[in-house]
């Protein structure tokens, strides 16, 4: 024993050693759950534009046409996807076809991942992210 005492609690250095194993993991950690999100966020869209575009042809044997109305089609945009995305339907004639497009919406966290689309024949833009 020394003589000032038994020494209680961390040193200065210990500290400054746990602070930068929490820095090295937290920059290894933050970018990697972003990321996570981000690709889950793409998902959901993906899953709602399918369910869109399915509707659409369901749509069509009814009414011989196609809709740029989510309304007409019974559906509205999940939370998950609205707050991500704006959602879009673009009809053309002769032949009938549509194209459903997901933009992220400016300043989102899904700014940066690209503008998503579904076709009435399967066609999926960028292929790369379906």
């Amino acid at each position: 024993m020394s003589a000032h005492g038994l020494q209680k609690g961390f040193s200065l250095i210990e500290l400054l050693a746990v602070i930068a194993i929490i820095g090295i993991l937290s920059a290894i950690a933050i970018p990697a759950y972003n990321e996570y999100l981000v690709k889950g966020n793409r998902r959901a869209a993906q899953a709602f534009m399918l369910d869109v575009a399915n509707g659409e042809k369901q749509y069509l044997l009814d009414a011989r046409a196609y809709t740029a109305s989510l309304t007409t089609l019974g559906m509205t945009t999940p939370p998950e996807v609205s707050a991500n995305y704006a959602l879009s339907i673009a009809v053309s004639s002769g032949p009938p076809g549509f194209t459903v497009t997901a933009t992220p919406l400016a300043g989102g966290r899904q700014a940066g991942d690209g503008t998503l689309s579904v076709s009435d024949l399967g066609v999926k833009s960028p292929a790369n992210k379906w």
